[in-house]
């Protein structure tokens, strides 16, 4: 538990430093929230390989899965944090990585998958964590936009305005994670029903339709944005639920299996 203790020290702290130059004048400054987060960043890496590395073939938990997906997300959005106006989000990512340690650390689960005799799974999954990760911080994205739109809806003044970024930055930023993801999430589906047998087999029928129920989701959003213009509160509210349905399809039945059932 040593590695995993200090792993979420540093994010905590990395956090908490954000967290309380939110209201200062300046802001927070990225650079001085590099240290602990590449510290955190470097320890959540190494409990990943240790705890991914089971012979003969990878432990690939829900929660390893979900530890893996938070490290993508908390490593892009700190890179970020250098050239957009990331800070009010930084605090809920580091938390979250935080967050998935711990649990990590308390509930440790087994799930062998011998992906690498298998070159075509390792592609899919791939494409499906990259698609995943790039969705979800859409949605950071698209959190921010809503809670920048309220407050200048209510014309509400306050210190925490020095950190936040115009609302054409962010909404520019969401729409193209959005195209992204979308186009992610595309390629993960067709590599899918090009290299997987089982994508309409009773245990996987559930996660299959779920999938491609989000992607119409998604799709849908990103052409209606680029053709027609749409945008404000009916695009936040479709992002968040294609994210929820990709969850589900992701995360779900696992769930129920690892968490739950073995409960």
């Amino acid at each position: 538990m040593l590695i995993e203790i200090v792993c979420i020290v540093f994010y905590l702290f990395a956090a908490g430093w954000v967290t309380s130059r939110l209201f200062h004048h300046q802001g927070p400054n990225p650079k001085l929230m590099l240290i602990p987060a590449f510290l955190a960043l470097t320890t959540h890496l190494y409990l990943l390989i240790e705890a991914l590395n089971q012979a003969p073939g990878a432990n690939m938990s829900m929660l390893n899965v979900a530890s893996l997906i938070a490290w993508l997300v908390t490593v892009t959005m700190t890179i970020a944090s250098f050239a957009l106006a990331t800070a009010i989000l930084m605090p809920v990512v580091f938390g979250f990585s935080a967050l998935i340690v711990l649990l990590g650390a308390l509930i440790p689960e087994v799930h062998i998958m011998q992906i690498q005799l298998q070159p075509d799974l390792v592609i899919h999954i791939t494409l499906a964590l990259l698609a995943y990760g790039c969705l979800i911080i859409a949605v950071l994205y698209a959190l921010q936009l809503a809670y920048i739109n309220e407050r200048l809806k209510q014309k509400k003044t306050s210190l925490l305005h020095s950190s936040l970024p115009p609302l054409m930055t962010v909404e520019t930023i969401f729409f193209k994670l959005l195209l992204a993801g979308t186009l992610l999430l595309t390629l993960s589906l067709i590599s899918g029903f090009l290299f997987l047998d089982n994508m309409w087999a009773n245990e996987q029928a559930h996660k299959t339709v779920l999938s491609v129920i989000a992607w119409l989701i998604f799709s849908a959003t990103t052409i209606g944005h680029h053709q027609w213009g749409w945008r404000g509160k009916p695009v936040i509210s479709a992002t968040l639920v294609g994210a929820f349905l990709l969850t589900l399809a992701y995360f779900g039945s696992r769930f129920v299996k690892e968490v739950i059932l073995s409960a």
